[in-house]
């Protein structure tokens, strides 16, 4: 067949793949919806019931329930009796549907295609003109990237993460100084400043109301060995101060990441370590066509990360740099044994070590 030839039955299966495609798109939609509501911890251990009873169980309005259920039945996420007229999510769908499942709860990733939409207009504009589209726009992302830290890494950090250190956890056991850079709302931070109270915890972030809301949560739960900083970092001049540096899914955002791997690099202590928790995918395109999240990576990346470095008139990385690029950029700031861990929870991230 040459290539100008038309297909017949290629092109049906790509209509067929668009239509379906559709449907996972306004369900996605609807996952998020049922996350924010709380319906699906409503629905996490539930029996059959009536369209009125999950709205009484849930408190919420029952029309509005009701016709979000029919997209539950429909795209197969719920099972319906039309004799008794229930709804039923499984235990085996529940258990990625719900807050009950702190490290695999799936509607939380949902969020990311409801907030997104709410800036096509600036990409629109973007596509055409070139910039980009500033942090302020997005009024809940920070709000959603504490909830998925808050599955990937948060409850993993002590035990898992600071392991693949050698060393580490007792230098944190007997007390030094830990940067988080792009810290966002901070909660990593506070399960490491809570488990090592004789070290001191710093976190920066450009968000001012990121830093607000860390600063109120680390006060509220009691934590005097953290602070929380609205710092630039490619613009830190710190020098051989931090015995751990973190950058959890953070260095793709910068405006100048070159930069801020270098003044981290200068300002690790000798024996330190700097532990990049990023986007586990390749700097090749091509390589990336099986990755199980490849496409909604790429849409963030387009819609946030990549946008929001161009708009301050940076170099526009994106979350799918790739581990190639990572490595390479590591290497050109001054990294040495740089080694690349993964977690079974986590598919979206790789998690970096690297020494001076």
């Amino acid at each position: 067949m040459s290539v100008n030839e038309f297909n017949d039955k290629k092109s049906e299966q790509f209509a067929g793949q668009l239509v379906e495609t559709l449907n996972h798109g306004a369900l996605s939609l609807m996952l998020s919806l049922g996350h924010r509501t709380g319906l699906f911890d409503a629905l996490r251990d539930s029996k059959p019931a009536t369209s009125e009873e999950i709205s009484r169980a849930a408190n919420l309005n029952e029309r509005y329930v009701r016709e979000w259920l029919g997209s539950m039945v429909t795209g197969k996420v719920m099972e319906y009796d039309p004799e008794q007229k229930t709804y039923f999510l499984p235990p085996e769908h529940a258990a990625w549907l719900s807050r009950q499942s702190p490290e695999g709860n799936i509607a939380v990733f949902a969020q990311y295609i409801s907030q997104l939409g709410t800036i096509e207009e600036e990409i629109l504009a973007c596509f055409k003109s070139g910039g980009g589209v500033p942090y302020s726009s997005f009024k809940r992302f920070h709000e959603i990237m504490e909830e998925d830290s808050g599955q990937s890494i948060v409850p993993v950090i002590v035990d898992q993460v600071v392991p693949m250190m050698d060393g580490m956890k007792e230098a944190l056991q007997s007390g030094v100084e830990v940067l988080d850079i792009g810290c966002g709302r901070g909660r990593a931070l506070q399960e490491l400043a809570k488990a090592f109270p004789k070290s001191r915890f710093v976190g920066y972030d450009l968000s001012e109301e990121a830093v607000s809301h860390a600063t109120q949560e680390a006060s509220r739960k009691g934590l005097t060995n953290i602070s929380y900083q609205a710092q630039d970092v490619s613009k830190s001049e710190a020098k051989d101060r931090f015995h751990l540096i973190l950058a959890l899914d953070a260095i793709h955002d910068q405006a100048h990441p070159r930069q801020v791997l270098k003044n981290v690099h200068q300002a690790l202590h000798p024996s330190g370590s700097f532990m990049m928790q990023d986007i586990s995918g390749s700097s090749h395109v091509h390589k990336n066509v099986d990755h199980p999240l490849g496409t909604l990576l790429y849409t963030i990346s387009c819609l946030h990360c990549m946008t929001v470095s161009l708009e301050q008139g940076g170099e526009g990385l994106g979350a799918m740099w790739g581990i190639e690029k990572a490595q390479e950029m590591l290497e050109e700031a001054g990294f040495k044994n740089i080694k690349i861990n993964r977690l079974d929870h986590d598919i979206q991230n790789c998690y970096f070590v690297a020494k001076k």
